[in-house]
């Protein structure tokens, strides 16, 4: 294992791991309506989505290099996506913990495939840091496990986070407006990723 190398793919994990961004937001939006013990199948679905993920990205990291217009077009279909999740948010009224249109793992698993971002990240720890284990697929599927471990750590972090937005907005019109809030910003995630594929 070479240890600058793991250094410099954990600075480069750790910012796309925290910061907001589909899965982060999603997290705490839906522990805000839901609970936080009620949004860890959707944490779970995330984090088996996104090894999912890994395991195709790991064997076919070189031909999704080599096929831009397959990588540009689920990408767009994760934006769509996205940019549902963010609609149901945004107009979602102020729901009580276990109700039973909480999202589930399926839809952690689902917003894996479809997400580009999680693709092109992937793509870059398989190329970039592809040695960091040795090499070989064992070396791609450890990278996609410590990588997952990061993600997993960030998104029960908002998750928890969103679980006290919803103790401190517990009445109805806060509630709501913090629906409107986490839907608009997981909508802004979403122009931010199309803008960012026109460059």
């Amino acid at each position: 294992m070479d240890t600058t190398e793991l250094l410099l793919m954990l600075a480069f994990t750790l910012p796309i791991s925290f910061l907001p961004g589909p899965n982060n937001l999603l997290s705490a939006a839906h522990s805000s309506q839901h609970g936080f013990r009620n949004t860890l199948p959707l944490i779970l679905g995330m984090i088996l989505g996104w090894v999912l993920l890994g395991i195709i990205v790991g064997y076919g990291a070189l031909f999704i290099e080599e096929n831009q217009s397959l990588l540009t077009s689920l990408t767009y279909i994760g934006i769509g996506y996205i940019i549902y999740l963010s609609y149901k948010i945004a107009t979602a009224h102020l729901l009580e913990e276990g109700d039973s249109n909480e999202e589930g793992t399926a839809t952690g698993i689902l917003l894996q495939v479809v997400n580009g971002k999680a693709f092109i990240h992937l793509l870059i720890l398989m190329t970039t840091f592809g040695h960091v284990f040795g090499g070989g697929i064992a070396g791609k599927m450890m990278i996609v496990l410590v990588n997952g471990l990061v993600k997993l750590i960030g998104w029960l972090l908002w998750g928890a986070c969103g679980s006290g937005l919803k103790q401190i907005f517990s009445d109805p019109k806060s509630g709501i407006l913090i629906n409107r809030i986490m839907g608009l910003s997981l909508f802004g995630v979403a122009i931010w990723i199309g803008i960012n594929l026109q460059k």
